[in-house]
This record gives structure tokens, C-alpha cells and sequence, in this order.
């Protein structure tokens, strides 16, 4: 499936998405992106792996 072009006059999908991301804000930097990752995930602790008896 090709994808539409874009109207005479209108601009490509791509920069009407840049240029909204930057009118609300969104932040560029990496640090922004770990900061917003770090609220989204949970952190949990690792397994605890229980070792077998040897028999």
C-alpha cells in the first residue's frame, strides 16, 4: 500500500507532527524520554532463583 501524497499546499504527515509536538511542548532529549519512561514502568525486582537440592 503506497502512501497518500499530500495536498497541494498541505504539508507531509511528519511535519505536522514535529510541528505539533513542539507547539504542546514535548520534550526532545534523551532525559526527557528516561524521565517519562521511569513514571510509565514499573520498576520490580529482579527474580529471586531458588537453587535446586542436590540429591
Amino acid at each position: 500500500m503506497s502512501a497518500k501524497k499530500p495536498k497541494p499546499g498541505e504539508k507531509p504527515q511528519s511535519e505536522r507532527f514535529i510541528e505539533t509536538a513542539r507547539e504542546i511542548g514535548a520534550d526532545e532529549t534523551e532525559e526527557g524520554f528516561h524521565g517519562a519512561f521511569d513514571r510509565i514502568v514499573v520498576k520490580t525486582a529482579p527474580p529471586i532463583v531458588k537453587e535446586k537440592k542436590k540429591t
